[in-house]
């Protein structure tokens, strides 16, 4: 019960990755406030809690409601923890071909956000005498081709905002850490192509299968993994870590596929085989 009187906001929260750690830190004692757009999921998660979340409705683009969803937090006993969580895939254009507005419209949910809920939480977390942040950003933000390029650099951003604020708000008692999740199997590689119901559930096992043979870890990613690290580095556990992120990727960024699989050849082998050797 590491979280026991504490409360918490996680943006994102209806489903996947924020799902599991609003009720992960429910779990722990938190009073969680679970904000998303999805209304529907977002109600049946708070009554599925049995009162220990609240569903507030939040578009995370849209900056005044991400300060009234602070405020509100504030105003039913104050602000302890924060977990900016919200997103989804934003554009797929590549660089020769994706235009200023859809390049705004990724960085406004993926990173403004993420700035904007900092911003508006600092001061109320000051109030308390300190607080713990954590920002979701992701493998793309170390590699190409996890993702399409606007995500991309917008979680690279996250990671670099995350370190930046660590600094800016120690004085205030207050940590910023990141978690950057690897294949994690949630709606959000199904949701970016607008495949929804039987399709959908089809779709995710497919994604799963392949998560389990693209890493060393030979399973998909679950949203607890990811949910698990976030709760670690909001708690006192994690009190001396600030200003980093943890990597939760089942091994994915190790490093090439024939350094962890034997049935892989690796450049060595290769020049071995050519050579008759």
């Amino acid at each position: 019960m590491r979280f026991t009187g504490k409360r918490a906001v996680v943006t994102g929260a209806a489903s996947g990755i924020g799902r599991a750690t609003a009720l992960r830190l429910a779990d722990e004692g938190a009073a969680v406030i679970a904000a998303d757009i999805d209304e529907a999921a977002g109600a049946a998660l708070a009554d599925a809690s049995e009162g220990r979340i609240a569903f507030r409705r939040c578009d995370v683009t849209q900056p005044e409601e991400i300060e009234a969803l602070m405020a509100a937090a504030d105003a039913a006993g104050g602000l302890d923890c924060l977990v900016n969580n919200a997103g989804a895939g934003g554009s797929r254009e590549r660089i020769d071909a994706i235009s200023a507005e859809e390049w705004d419209r990724t960085h406004a949910l993926l990173l403004r956000s993420v700035a904007l809920g900092i911003r508006y939480a600092a001061p109320l977390m000051t109030k308390r005498g300190g607080g713990a942040i954590v920002n979701t950003a992701s493998i793309a933000a170390f590699q190409s081709g996890a993702a399409p390029i606007a995500y991309s650099v917008a979680k690279a951003g996250v990671l670099h905002l995350s370190l930046v604020a660590a600094a800016e708000l120690a004085q205030h008692n207050i940590r910023v850490n990141a978690v950057a999740p690897g294949f994690i199997t949630t709606n959000i590689f199904t949701s970016a192509l607008g495949v929804s119901g039987a399709a959908q559930r089809q779709a995710n096992a497919v994604i799963a299968g392949a998560a389990a043979k693209a890493q060393p870890i030979a399973r998909a990613g679950r949203p607890e993994d990811i949910a698990g690290a976030i709760a670690y580095l909001l708690s006192d556990d994690a009190g001396f870590v600030t200003g980093t992120h943890i990597l939760v990727d089942g091994g994915m960024a190790v490093g090439p596929r024939h350094s962890w699989d034997p049935g892989s050849p690796g450049i060595f082998d290769m020049i071995g085989k050519a050579a008759g050797l």
